[in-house]
């Protein structure tokens, strides 16, 4: 976790959100089943202002440069002093937009039911992030920590989201920010909706809203009626 997520705002809306420059270019279009190695906007900063820009999501790994192979996530309790991402961390920290991210949770009979976590309230997340440059762009990771409340019925990891006052101190690498590394919280968790979705998520040349809605209730087995129904790892 995080392996797929959702991001269906465009650049307008993104760069008057999170009060930056747009520099994407166009590139960014809405994309409701982003994947690792897919680009992706994010905002970093740059003296005093915020630039929103794309990269693609997954580090390469800094120790073997012939490897296809990319990481896609950082743990929270050891990102500062991991070889792979304590430069990153120290220097090009970033926020991912996002409007939710997917989990597949198993069930009994061995099928694995999809859910949309996404705020009640419809507003977008910033993910705590690292970038790094990568060839003739950027590439970036997202950060996770341990689930709160519902959430860890899903999976025990989850994006680490920043709200929007923390934003401006995640930016800027002469802040230490360990305090912004602990999470936001259960009562933070308890405005997130956890959604079952359709299957069709499972396929990443599926695109489009169908994906993020509600599964109807005759392709939701009865064992996957909530994630707090169940008994899960």
């Amino acid at each position: 976790m995080c392996g797929r997520y959702a991001n269906a705002r465009g650049a307008a809306e993104l760069s008057a959100f999170f009060e930056a420059y747009d520099e994407t270019g166009g590139q960014l279009s809405a994309a409701y089943n982003i994947a690792p190695t897919d680009p992706v906007p994010l905002v970093r900063a740059e003296g005093a202002a915020r630039r929103l820009s794309m990269a693609r999501w997954g580090l390469p790994r800094p120790w073997d440069r012939r490897s296809r192979q990319v990481m896609i996530n950082a743990r929270s309790e050891t990102v500062a002093t991991s070889r792979a991402f304590s430069a990153a961390f120290a220097r090009r920290r970033c926020l991912i937009p996002a409007d939710g991210w997917y989990e597949w949770v198993p069930l009994p009979d061995g099928v694995r039911r999809p859910y949309f976590m996404t705020p009640h309230d419809g507003a977008p997340l910033a993910f705590a992030g690292l970038w790094n440059p990568a060839g003739d762009g950027a590439a970036c990771a997202v950060i996770t920590t341990a689930a709160y409340g519902g959430l860890a019925e899903v999976h025990d990891r989850m994006p680490l989201v920043l709200p929007a006052p923390a934003w401006q101190r995640w930016l800027h690498s002469d802040d230490p920010v360990a305090d912004l590394l602990a999470g936001p919280g259960a009562d933070w968790a308890a405005g997130i909706e956890i959604r079952p979705v359709g299957r069709a998520v499972g396929d990443i040349h599926n695109d489009g809203p169908a994906l993020i809605a509600r599964a109807a209730a005759s392709q939701v087995p009865s064992a996957a009626a909530g994630p707090a129904e169940m008994t899960l790892f």
